[in-house]
């Protein structure tokens, strides 16, 4: 029977690999990644040789064919990293999945810690770090995003903390206007390309925010960081 490891990647920077995440994704039979091209491009900045097909395509549209496809593998064996395009998997990427399933058939699962954007944001954001809440990406239709804002402030009441969401750039615009529609203006943290060269880091008003990214088109994608206090 092999193992299972959750391979986090960097989120940006590639320096921010860990040793122990190098020689795993060196020692294993094959790795499961989002995107084989973007693996292939890390794999070749670490100094890594693996040939191509030693990669498995494992992305949320074909987890149905490939979870048994990989738990084969798995029992047969053979050893596996998971990797996503950045971060820790299973965090808003593909992988939650393929963990239960092997959870379920007593395949060992090991995790090799290191980035998240969740984390990074959450330090240099200012905000309390105690006590916090990841809520992923909002939903996408409006009317359900708005719900989902809505029961962040009447659950509020209950557990103060840090929310911290996702955002895509084409999206951004409308979740801080819906924001402060329904908490007001709020002082938020938005950041954008965390670790890389054009790092961004605001910290104002919902609506300075707004302000700037109707001058400036968003890119990247975003971390919106938030409390009702």
């Amino acid at each position: 029977m092999g193992n299972l490891y959750i391979v986090a990647t960097p989120i940006g920077n590639l320096q921010d690999i860990t040793f122990r995440g190098v020689e795993t994704l060196k020692k294993v039979d094959a790795i499961a990644c989002e995107d084989t091209r973007k693996t292939s491009f890390l794999l070749r900045a670490l100094g890594i040789q693996r040939d191509h097909k030693d990669l498995i395509s494992y992305y949320e549209q074909n987890e149905a064919t490939r979870i048994p496809q990989i738990i084969t593998f798995l029992k047969n064996g053979g050893n596996v990293a998971l990797v996503s395009d950045a971060g820790t998997p299973a965090i808003s990427d593909p992988g939650f999945k393929l963990i239960r399933e092997c959870i379920e058939e007593d395949i060992k699962v090991e995790s090799i810690p290191g980035a998240s954007s969740v984390i990074s944001s959450l330090v240099v954001s200012g905000l309390p770090t105690d006590k916090f809440l990841f809520l992923g990406y909002p939903p996408r239709k409006p009317g359900h995003r708005i719900k989902f804002f809505e029961n962040i402030k009447d659950s509020y009441k209950f557990i103060e903390s840090t929310i911290i969401i996702f955002e895509a750039p084409h999206k951004l615009l409308n979740t801080l206007n819906e924001m402060k529609d329904i908490f007001g203006d709020i002082n938020v943290v938005v950041e954008r390309e965390l670790t890389k060269i054009h790092e961004e880091v605001r910290r104002e008003k919902i609506s300075k925010s707004i302000e700037h990214f109707q001058k400036t088109a968003p890119k990247g994608e975003f971390v919106i960081l938030f409390n009702l206090k």
